[in-house]
């Protein structure tokens, strides 16, 4: 396993559109193992592959104090929707930075596990928040573009410096 390279916003592999995985294979589950390691390092509680610059649709999720509740979900779409809910969110393609943005409340999913068996999945809350979150990054889309044209430049001003200053050290 390896710790992987998370991109920073505002890097243009971000808004790339992350494609089907057509079959759970060896290549996938190394991936996806990766991806833990590299999500719980951080740390985080949720990563899209898009996210590590790896464009398939997978994304994986743990909102558990104890980082043992991983839930992957390969080729995930959500089925329904119910209410709204605006909380703060952050995001490990752009650290340091939370917002509120407005989500739905209820969301029912449909993916395939890391065996590539297909499930559906019915939650509310934080794990909603975060599966939505990651799921926009397999559309290209980081959730500072939820929010006002103000905000989004001045979050991208402050990336764009906090990256250079990390290439230079």
């Amino acid at each position: 396993m390896a710790i992987l390279n998370v991109l920073n916003y505002p890097d243009s592999r971000l808004h790339k559109i992350a494609s089907i995985v057509e079959v759970v294979d060896s290549e996938i589950k190394a991936i996806i193992k990766d991806m833990t390691e590299t999500m719980y390092a951080a740390p985080g509680i949720g990563l899209a592959a898009t996210q590590v610059d790896f464009h398939k649709r997978i994304i994986i999720v743990d909102i558990s104090e104890k980082q043992n509740d991983l839930i992957v979900l390969i080729n995930p779409e959500i089925l329904r929707t119910d209410g709204f809910q605006e909380s703060e969110e952050g995001c490990l393609s752009v650290p340091g930075i939370y917002e509120k943005v407005k989500r739905a409340s209820l969301i029912k999913v449909k993916a395939l596990n890391i065996k590539g068996e297909t499930f559906e999945l019915e939650v509310d809350g934080k794990i909603s928040i975060c599966i939505q979150h990651e799921m926009d990054h397999l559309m290209g889309k980081v959730f500072v573009e939820y929010l006002s044209p103000l905000k989004k430049n001045r979050i991208k001003s402050k990336m764009i410096k906090r990256n250079k200053k990390s290439v230079a050290i």
